[in-house]
């Protein structure tokens, strides 16, 4: 989880007072579903991080960048 909340960071206003705890809360599946929302992911239940998201979001960041 921490990489994702990481990769979330680097978007700017998605994951809106988030923080690198590892835990897949509230604001972070708010982030999740605004991050599908805001590019149009349509293959995964909003709020869920499932494979078309991670796609997407993988594509707009770099794993230990930013």
């Amino acid at each position: 989880m921490t990489e994702l909340q990481e990769r979330l960071l680097r978007i700017p206003d998605v994951y809106r007072d988030g923080s690198t705890s590892g835990s897949y809360d509230p604001t972070l599946t708010a982030a999740v579903a605004r991050f599908q929302l805001w590019y149009g992911i349509r293959g995964d239940e909003t709020g869920v991080y499932g494979n078309d998201t991670r796609l997407a979001l993988e594509s707009r960041t770099a794993p230990g960048a930013g």
